[in-house]
């Protein structure tokens, strides 16, 4: 097992993940700037560490991922579709807070989303690679999901629901509207079993970044 890449603050050079020797911790430094963080997701890299620690970016090895095409909807959930009204981007801002503050099942501690993650992320917003989805009934905002789209890629970072199944609905939603728009793959980055029942598996890293590489042109679209 091998240990993780160093990077300067002021660096975003992230290494090449076939030279990767560990199977998460990848890169400890760097920053969140927009073009350090364009760098690290074409590459396949993500930020996750809690406030005040050093920044971490993970490359998990294997990845859990979802091709649109084999998204699951069960039976149960298709009466529950109608319950919530869907939309994008409107809300970015409450949307990432509310993936901050909402408490989770299991939870313990903190969210990982610090004010430096919140701030990068709303900066990626304005400049039209984060995208949000929405569950919403009638005026609150009840559940949603935001990441990063990069070419036909999502890179979906957290979600949160304040009422049952307003995620899943969002992201169910989100899933058809990224198809439509030619999206070819869905970063879900670690397993879960919520996902999983959605049609999300397991891929190993080489095919991950194999995918990166044939879905995000080197001149990426901003959806």
């Amino acid at each position: 097992m091998g240990i993780p890449y160093f990077l300067e603050e002021n660096c975003n050079d992230f290494p090449p993940p076939s030279r990767l020797l560990t199977h998460d911790l990848a890169v400890i430094g760097s920053n969140l700037d927009p073009d350090s963080l364009l760098k690290a997701y074409r590459k396949g890299y993500f930020p996750w560490y809690n406030q005040g620690e050093p920044r971490c970016w993970f490359h998990l090895d294997p990845r859990f991922v979802l091709f649109p095409s084999k998204l699951h909807i069960s039976k149960s959930m298709r009466p529950v579709m109608k319950k919530f009204n869907f939309v994008m981007d409107t809300a970015f801002p409450e949307v990432i807070h509310n993936c901050r503050t909402v408490w989770r099942d299991g939870q313990s501690g903190g969210s990982w989303i610090s004010d430096e993650i919140e701030n990068a992320y709303t900066k990626m917003f304005e400049l039209g690679y984060a995208h949000c989805t929405e569950a919403w009934q009638g005026n609150d905002l009840v559940g949603g999901l935001y990441g990063i789209r990069i070419g036909q890629v999502f890179f979906g970072e957290s979600m949160f629901s304040k009422i049952s199944n307003a995620s899943k609905f969002a992201f169910i939603s989100f899933v058809k509207e990224f198809e439509k728009s030619g999206g070819k793959l869905i970063d879900c980055q670690q397993e879960t079993q919520h996902l999983a029942s959605l049609g999300a598996e397991l891929i190993s890293r080489k095919e991950f970044v194999g995918y990166l590489e044939k879905y995000i042109p080197q001149n990426e679209n901003i959806w």
